[in-house]
């Protein structure tokens, strides 16, 4: 049943691999440990709330590998982006990277991903779930967030924010071709060195630089585990605990990198050789087990500089898109003119 002030959106009849409610994630409480969370691809998510109307930050379904089955409980305004899935909305396609229209009783199917690993499933208003430290986040091993800490199950129904206005009003968008990312099984991502890149010798830093490594099968929404040439350390790979930030390269006594994730423990003990930067974080997320990545040192100006570049895309993104949102409407009028009826097409522009 839906809460006051929500709507019943989604029946899960099939939950898929990994489904969960992510937002922007948790901010302010690793001090308390507890991790960031929220949504791998943080671009991804940011722009299909933006493709239905919502704040940049607003709750969505995160979709791992192989999504689910969903029947549509009330009419809505949806978004797939992310990974290229195979989704189909009532047996027809649904493409990605733009806002549909969807009946009740429609039934979506996200069958597994092509290229890329997650897709997140936007739907107008948000999907509203109780906030928890201030983000409704799932968070899997400390069994917070989302619906009770949990990926999706059969027979879940999920809820969104309710509208103001009909979403037959809502216009659609879509995202021009040049902003959406091409996702590879091989990827190169920056990282800026430290801070404990001393722990590693001359051999070890040109092997990390300069070396494929591969998404292990035990890798998830905690670590991307990787394989490839180890990589040594000048002395042991323990240091003495300290912070973890997202994107940190932790690389234990066996020499194999871990790329720490949004579900990552805020401390730990291992050696960092280096961080990935932030807007090369959802590269990391879109590869599946058995993808390649390899890892470019810049430094931290040029990461400042990318990271700019990044908000300054978005920026643009929100413009575009807030622009196909003032669409001409148009209406049929009947008008009677003696003893003649005509049609009269109006066409209405909205307000500045």
């Amino acid at each position: 049943m839906a809460n006051k002030g929500a709507l019943s959106v989604f029946e899960v009849l099939e939950p898929g691999v990994l489904t969960t409610i992510q937002d922007l994630g948790r901010f302010g409480c690793q001090k308390y440990g507890v991790p960031l969370s929220g949504a791998m691809d943080d671009f991804s998510l940011k722009v299909a709330n933006l493709l239905v109307g919502n704040d940049s930050n607003a709750a969505a379904l995160e979709i791992t590998g192989l999504g689910p089955k969903l029947k549509v409980l009330n009419d809505t305004v949806l978004s797939l982006s992310g990974a290229d899935f195979n989704a189909a909305l009532d047996e027809s396609p649904f493409r990605g990277w733009r806002s549909v229209r969807v009946r009740k009783g429609s039934i979506i199917c996200v069958k597994e991903a092509g290229r890329g690993f997650r897709g997140y499933l936007a739907a107008a208003g948000g999907i509203e779930v109780p906030e928890v430290l201030g983000s409704r986040s799932t968070y899997l091993t400390g069994k917070m967030g989302g619906l009770d800490g949990r990926s999706l199950r059969k027979g879940d129904i999920i809820n969104s924010s309710s509208l103001p206005v009909s979403s037959a009003r809502i216009p659609l968008r879509f995202l021009p071709e040049e902003y959406i990312p091409v996702f590879s099984s091989r990827v190169e991502v920056r990282v800026i060195m430290g801070p404990q890149d001393d722990r590693f010798d001359d051999e070890g830093i040109k092997t990390f630089l300069n070396s494929w490594y591969v998404v292990s099968l035990n890798s998830d929404r905690t670590a991307y585990r990787l394989t490839g040439p180890k990589i040594t350390h000048r002395q042991k790979a323990d240091i003495i605990t300290d912070a973890i930030p997202q994107g940190a390269i932790q690389v234990p006594g066996d020499g194999q990198p871990i790329v720490m994730m949004a579900d990552r423990p805020t401390t730990g003990g291992y050696a960092k050789i280096a961080c990935v930067i932030a807007p090369d974080i959802p590269r990391i997320a879109q590869l599946k087990p058995q993808d390649e990545v390899r890892f470019r040192k810049i430094g931290i100006d040029e990461a400042h500089e990318f990271l700019k570049d990044k908000e300054t895309e978005l920026t643009r993104i929100r413009k575009v898109l807030e622009a196909q949102a003032r669409v001409v409407t148009r209406k049929k009028y009947r008008v009677r003119v003696g003893d003649e009826v005509y049609q009269v097409l109006v066409e209405e522009i909205p307000d500045e």
